[in-house]
């Protein structure tokens, strides 16, 4: 049975260069992450290439067959698993947290491991036959965030093993024990060689790795500038590329809607995970016949959701992950506030804590041209703007550069379904915001990235067509 303490004692570093890891709610070390270098970087590249082959030379159920068995490790060790991530990440364990994501990774892996891949018959006229098959493309790069680092790892993983390739996986600097810990008890079950981790700093192992020859596949999840980076980086080999890219969603409330009816999943729109999430509501319309309401019943829901060190049980809002991000939140509510922009709640952070939290917060009467608007914020702050025109209203939400996701709030689902056609984001969701389907295809628009993942489409995504014709 895995103990928090034998889980952490597996995958914490002695000896070589190491990284202190310190809990982003307390300021307690929780231990120490190993740091590795470009040299380990290739031997694990090396090792992924050797074990390939063996890999893909299993049956599409073996494979599967493995992961269902990966999945059940991770059921089995989802409480150690859920705990650390909970210290190192910040996140509380319970609402949509820490053993939410833990227990997310078990569903995606499994989706991954039985949704069904046939052969493709593309043409058969009695003249012509042909067939499109899904091959394994070779090794393949994943370099996962630091948000949601075991879940996003799993949406890399899963996909990529059940397609034949084999994994060679870099973790945010700032949460290695989470996916080092997963990979680990993945592991127990997986043949040796096909999933391999390697921390490092982004700049030379993660650089190293989207440049490596044997790289048949990069998959990312991140910011949109170091996507760019990734995507001069591979050119040179034609790396294959699905990259998930910065978002800063906006979401379109209509003037029929009963705004204590919507309240609660608006909130959770915007700030579950505490803000920290690409794909999150993180500017907010409303039109000007609802908007105080609206306002009203949104900072109700707000008050009573509470937030504090993440292992303690009744908290369901955490901290931010590290300072940097607090920083940027910070930065970007003092702009509203210079502004003139009217705080409803929260604003207010103590930053001489030793935690990095940062109250949930909401601005109303906001310029639409606000930072806080304009800036992906990915933390606890929401601006409200007012509209009076519709068209206005649509405009202001597609003229960003950026388009993952955006969420349309009406009575009339065919009035929102028609307002959805007129966005520019990946997925459109109706009276909802930012919920994942391990089924449904999920990716971004305009420079919030390319490539789908889940479901088929995201099998594919990690395959090379081949037709075979005659």
């Amino acid at each position: 049975m895995e103990t928090y303490s034998s889980l952490l004692a597996a995958v914490t570093a002695q000896g070589s260069e190491t990284r202190e890891v310190l809990d982003p709610a307390t300021g307690e070390r929780i231990g120490d992450a190993p740091v590795q270098d470009v040299a380990a970087l290739e031997a694990a590249i090396d090792t992924a290439e050797a074990a390939q082959p063996a890999w893909a030379a299993l049956s599409d159920a073996e494979r599967s067959a493995y992961l269902n068995r990966a999945a059940d490790a991770i059921e089995a060790a989802a409480e150690p698993l859920a705990e650390l991530l909970s210290r190192e990440q910040g996140k509380p364990l319970n609402g949509p947290n820490a053993r939410f994501e833990v227990g997310a990774c078990a569903v995606w892996t499994r989706s991954a491991a039985d949704t069904p891949l046939p052969v493709e018959v593309i043409v058969d006229d009695g003249e012509n036959y042909a067939e499109l098959h899904y091959r394994p493309i070779g090794v393949v790069g994943a370099i996962s965030p630091w948000n949601w680092p075991m879940m996003i790892s799993i949406w890399q993983i899963a996909p990529s093993l059940r397609m034949g390739n084999t994994v060679v996986i870099k973790p945010a600097e700032t949460t290695t024990l989470s996916v080092l810990a997963l990979v680990a008890v993945m592991n127990q079950v997986l043949p040796a060689g096909v999933l391999n981790v390697v921390p490092g700093p982004g700049s030379t192992v993660g650089d190293a790795l989207t440049r490596s020859p044997k790289i048949g596949k990069i998959m990312f999840t991140g910011s949109t500038p170091v996507g760019k980076r990734i995507i001069e980086a591979s050119a040179g080999n034609v790396t294959r590329l699905t990259l998930e890219l910065g978002g800063n969603d906006a979401g379109i409330v209509l003037p029929d809607v009963d705004p204590k009816a919507i309240a609660e999943d608006l909130f959770w729109g915007a700030f579950i995970n505490t803000g920290q999430t690409c794909a999150a509501l993180k500017r907010l319309y409303v039109h000007d016949t609802v908007y105080d309401a609206v306002v009203e019943e949104l900072a109700k829901v707000a008050a009573a959701v509470p937030m504090g060190v993440g292992i303690d049980e009744q908290n369901v809002l955490g901290p931010l992950q590290n300072r940097a991000q607090f920083d940027v939140v910070d930065r970007l509510v003092e702009s509203a506030k210079a502004s003139g922009a009217r705080v409803v709640l929260g604003g207010e952070p103590d930053r001489d804590a030793v935690g990095y939290f940062y109250p949930t917060t909401l601005v109303a009467d906001i310029d639409p041209h606000n930072d806080l608007v304009l800036e992906e914020q990915f933390g606890p702050a929401l601006p409200i703007i007012r509209y009076s025109e519709l068209d206005e209203a649509v405009r202001l939400a597609n003229e960003l550069e950026v388009g993952l996701g955006a969420s349309v709030w009406s009575s009339d689902r065919d009035e929102a379904k028609r307002i959805a056609a007129r966005l520019q984001a990946g997925t459109v969701w109706i009276n909802s915001h930012g919920g994942l389907h391990p089924q449904i295809p999920f990716g971004g628009a305009k420079q919030s990235g390319y490539g789908r993942e889940f479901g088929v489409e995201g099998l594919k995504a990690v395959a090379e067509p081949q037709v075979v014709s005659g």
